[in-house]
């Protein structure tokens, strides 16, 4: 794809390339196919920007306390750094109490034998950062060797750093939060509203509107967005409904085919080697065509080939399994054990994570994915 700029017609550009691909690689679309566009270039060509200057101001105007504690945030260059160093531009003082062992999407601070043997119990005991580093010492981390605790501190001369795990605690050290956290932040909000916080908010509630001009996003704020520069970032794409639905007619009417589309963000997987859960922005896909609504209605088919094939020919299993496929789409369930072991994750989840393993986040220049024959199974092939 070409690189894209703020106030590119992505419908246009994004349907006159791969229909321009379909007739330099000489493949054909068909009904069902799947376009996935990266959050990335929807959030470029949408503007969707804010500098750290306009997240201090929002937060200052949303604590004039000026004493701010933040709980739970993930430890990323790309994904909190940013939000931090604008957090504490629009602070007198800010408390950041840091989940450990690790963040809620797999970082380390440290391992959990180390914490086993410290006889440290991380669900009651609060550090402060003296104590932390006198137990555990540097903390780097597994791929990046960065020592967050240490980057955290030098995003502003106003941050300290503590580490807990019981977000009510930072109560002891300031009367207003911001719960940093993504995929917990609604319960994180609840036990401090309830502990007595004098007032709470989310990520979500950063930047919700435009701040001098700002941009913005009414669901999520500042949650999914990620570093741009030095002192702006890009906060996750809105009004993503209308995109996909107008990129799938422009597709339809160029093809003749209904194509599904979806906007993708982070995929939903986990790294094997340093167990970080790779989902950084709240859901995997903001938005997608109705078409992609529900879950996988599939046959568990090694099971079936396994205990109710065995003594048939293979000309005659291959009959009884596409018939019996068949009788399950018209059933729609994915009832009984012949269905079990098929993990019925969300289409979008599934998809969306296939988006963004083939594309990544680096130099392919590919921020648009066409997914074919996802939809067909053995009884269409």
């Amino acid at each position: 794809m070409p690189l894209f700029r703020q106030g590119d017609d992505l419908v246009s550009i994004v349907t006159e390339e791969l229909i321009k691909a379909s007739k330099e690689e000489g493949f054909e679309f068909h009904d069902k196919d799947v376009v996935g566009i990266t959050e990335a270039v929807v959030a470029r060509a949408q503007g969707n920007y804010a500098t750290l200057e306009q997240i201090a101001k929002d937060v200052r105007n949303k604590i004039p306390s000026g004493k701010v504690g933040v709980v739970f945030p993930i430890m990323s260059r790309n994904r909190f750094s940013m939000l931090l160093k604008g957090i504490a531009m629009g602070a007198d003082s800010v408390v950041v109490m840091l989940s450990y062992p690790g963040d809620e999407v797999g970082n380390q601070l440290v391992t959990i034998d180390k914490i086993e043997e410290s006889k440290i119990n991380p669900y009651t005991d609060v550090l402060t950062e003296e104590q932390f580093r006198s137990v555990f010492g540097e903390c780097r981390h597994t791929f990046t060797n960065v020592d967050y605790v240490e980057y955290y501190k030098s995003l502003g001369d106003n941050i300290e750093i503590v580490f807990g795990n019981n977000p009510t605690m930072i109560l002891n050290f300031v009367d207003d939060v911001i719960a940093a956290d993504i995929h917990t932040r609604n319960r994180t909000a609840r036990k401090l509203r309830e502990a007595g916080a004098n007032s709470v908010f989310t990520m979500c509630d950063i930047l919700s509107e435009p701040v001098d001009g700002s941009g913005f996003n009414p669901d999520f704020g500042i949650l999914g967005s990620n570093k741009a520069s030095e002192d702006r970032v890009k906060l996750f794409p809105r009004s993503c409904k209308e995109f996909v639905d107008a990129l799938s007619k422009s597709l339809r009417e160029a093809t003749s085919k209904n194509i599904e589309v979806m906007i993708y963000g982070d995929g939903a997987f986990k790294d094997p080697v340093g167990g970080i859960w790779e989902l950084a922005d709240p859901v995997v896909s903001p938005a997608y065509t109705d078409g992609l609504i529900g879950l996988p209605n599939e046959l568990k088919l090694k099971y079936i080939a396994d205990n109710q094939l065995n003594d048939l020919s293979s000309e005659e299993a291959e009959k009884v399994m596409i018939e019996k496929i068949r009788e399950h789409k018209e059933k729609g369930t994915n009832i009984g054990m012949q269905s079990q072991g098929t993990t019925p994750r969300r289409l979008t989840d599934l998809l969306g994570s296939l988006c963004d393993l083939t594309s990544g986040s680096g130099d392919k220049g590919t921020p648009v994915i066409l997914i074919q024959g996802y939809f067909d199974n053995y009884s269409v092939r």
